[in-house]
């Protein structure tokens, strides 16, 4: 019974509150609408600010805590293992092996065959030259055809 009349009287209560909430809508849409103008003019009013704060940030406070993040991460970064130093010495070592051998090849080029068959054109050279009768004897046997002297 009490449950009845508990339901009883609160729809005479929402009854008695319908005129009075229908003069209210109006009123509450006016609201609401000026609200949300409100809120979005403060929205646009903000959002510069928002961005030039976060550009600030970036440009000075960034580059500091880049530069801590970087610093830790070099401490934390373990040592590199040392190579041994006798991989860089036999590189060098093989080097100017291989230089010299190619210094080698170079000379041996420049230098000829055999010695006979030089002091035999050597000596076919002198001949003429002294046949001449210019006085201009060539004294060594070793000279070229153009004159210039060979070491061996």
């Amino acid at each position: 019974m009490a449950a009845s009349s508990a339901g009883r009287r609160a729809r005479q209560v929402a009854a008695q509150m319908k005129p009075p909430a229908a003069q209210m809508k109006p009123f509450a849409q006016r609201t609401g609408a000026a609200a949300k103008r409100r809120v979005r003019r403060t929205r646009a009013w903000a959002a510069p600010r928002v961005e030039r704060s976060g550009q600030v940030l970036q440009d000075s406070v960034a580059p500091t805590v880049s530069a801590w993040l970087s610093a830790a991460a070099r401490r934390l970064e373990p040592a590199k293992p040392h190579r041994p130093r006798w991989r860089k010495l036999a590189g060098f070592s093989v080097l100017a092996a291989a230089a010299g051998a190619a210094a080698a090849l170079v000379r041996s080029r420049k230098k000829p065959d055999s010695a006979a068959p030089a002091a035999a054109a050597d000596a076919g050279n002198v001949a003429p030259a002294a046949a001449m009768g210019d006085g201009q004897a060539t004294a060594s046997a070793g000279a070229d055809a153009d004159g210039q002297v060979r070491t061996s």
